[in-house]
């Protein structure tokens, strides 16, 4: 019998592995990507002290669009990028959360680099 492999373990096995290498500082911090087939969340966290700083996402009620497409990746993006402006942040590290670099997480990048943000 051929058993199936778990997606989501085998990306979270790829996100420890990229965690490795990266971290977010106060004059650097990590932008993170989660993505469901729903929706799509980004987080600018600062791991030295252990706080998000930033996050945006198509859950909440200020969202009312698709958030399962490109076109609302991209706006999310956007959005980070502005509320990290306010707030003095212009580099990120980007982390793509063991995802691949493709579809949604790629127009998020470009939405957060239209909006500002150097990474």
């Amino acid at each position: 019998m051929v058993s199936r492999k778990d997606a989501n373990k085998a990306r979270l096995k790829r996100h420890k592995r990229v965690r490795a290498k990266i971290s977010g500082t106060a004059e650097r911090p990590r932008l993170a990507v989660y993505r469901s087939n729903a929706n799509i969340s980004a987080q600018i966290i600062d791991d030295v002290k252990g706080v998000t700083l930033v996050s945006a996402s198509t859950f909440g009620k200020s969202f009312t669009a698709d958030g399962g497409n490109k076109a609302a990746a991209r706006e999310i993006g956007k959005m980070i990028a502005e509320k990290a402006i306010a707030q003095g942040i212009t580099e990120v590290v980007f982390d793509r959360g063991g995802y691949l670099y493709h579809g949604r997480v790629s127009e998020l990048a470009e939405g957060a680099r239209e909006g500002g943000l150097k990474f």
